[in-house]
């Protein structure tokens, strides 16, 4: 198939980008969140192509993936076709209701014309979606292979601009799980964070490095940090479990599904997870053990082949279309 799809969360669309599809990735000269095409410093196939909007018109294109409420419009524009009307389309929710928790009407609630399709199952329960048909597709990551070494005596912390976000990432409990460990921030506007905590060091920022050179860092920490009160589930927490490390994580969202006992520790009491993250730094071997855990589980949840062939199956189905078969996964993707 061809699908017009927008590059709007990196993780995400890296595996979605995988398949055995042809992916046409609106591209402006200014890039931007409405032309970014493909991303510098991230690997993508061949198949991820870009295209200026004004060639869109004349484009082959079997489905939309849809994930703001303005790409309707823009799509209308550059194909001169409506999504849901003239091309099938689908629509992507990648987030939790940004305001009430359980009464927030999502933006495409009560139509027909669209499939919604949450990430997470905790997603679709929160959203009110009216009449609406909706799919979950859980996450799925491409593989950055068992490279966990602990060898760090600090915990690892994953977030995008902690200070503006606070409470809503957690930001707010980082002195307290830094006075017993200390913790390395790796993400965008991170700069400045301990000083802003006054945590005296304790919270060393990492800055927004290139995802394997992250992923290399993050593997020697001990352990990893999930701290987000109140956003979908973060795909560093899946990453990391990949690398093979013990997690511990608010029991928020979705993070009561992907982090199951024996992987870390998941829980609503910040003092339990507190004396878990201790624990886990001052014993090498259990961190190990547990790590092993988190990426067998990982694998099996998040793996990026069920990942794919369940979109294969959505698309296959919306567009009335045959499944399209799904490459194996390489052997990276099986190591334990």
């Amino acid at each position: 198939m061809n699908i017009l799809v927008w590059h709007v969360h990196g993780s995400w669309a890296t595996a979605f980008v995988q398949g055995p599809h042809r992916y046409l990735l609106p591209t402006l000269p200014e890039r931007g969140p409405w032309g970014g095409g493909r991303p510098a410093a991230w690997d993508w196939p061949a198949s991820a192509v870009e295209v200026a909007p004004d060639e869109l018109a004349d484009a082959d294109v079997d489905v939309v993936v849809l994930q703001r409420p303005e790409e309707f419009e823009l799509a209308r524009q550059w194909l001169g076709r409506t999504p849901g009307r003239d091309v099938p389309a689908v629509y992507v929710e990648h987030n939790t209701p940004r305001e009430h928790a359980a009464t927030s009407r999502h933006p495409v609630a009560d139509r027909d014309d669209v499939l919604l399709v949450h990430v997470t199952h905790f997603n679709r329960l929160m959203w009110d979606a009216g009449h609406t048909r909706t799919a979950v597709v859980e996450h799925g990551v491409v593989d950055p292979g068992p490279r966990y070494t602990g060898e760090m005596p600090a915990a690892a912390v994953a977030v995008n601009e902690p200070v503006r976000r606070g409470r809503i990432t957690g930001t707010d409990l980082l002195p307290r799980f830094a006075r017993s460990v200390p913790l390395d921030v790796f993400g965008m506007g991170t700069a400045g964070l301990d000083a802003a905590l006054g945590t005296a060091g304790r919270v060393r920022s990492c800055g927004d490095l290139p995802q394997d050179r992250m992923h290399a860092e993050m593997a020697r920490r001990r352990a990893y940090l999930h701290l987000s009160r109140w956003t979908s589930l973060g795909l560093s927490l899946i990453e990391a479990m990949h690398l093979g490390m013990p997690v511990v994580a608010l029991a928020t969202t979705e993070a009561v599904e992907a982090v199951p006992p024996g992987t870390g520790c998941c829980s609503t009491d910040p003092d339990r997870l507190e004396r878990a993250l201790r624990e886990l730094v001052a014993e090498p071997e259990l961190a190990r053990r547990q790590g092993v855990a988190a990426r067998a589980h990982a694998l099996a949840r998040y793996g990026l082949d069920r990942f794919l062939g369940e979109w294969d199956a959505l698309l296959a189905d919306v567009t009335e279309r045959p499944a399209a078969r799904v490459p194996v996964a390489s052997a990276t993707n099986g190591r334990s």
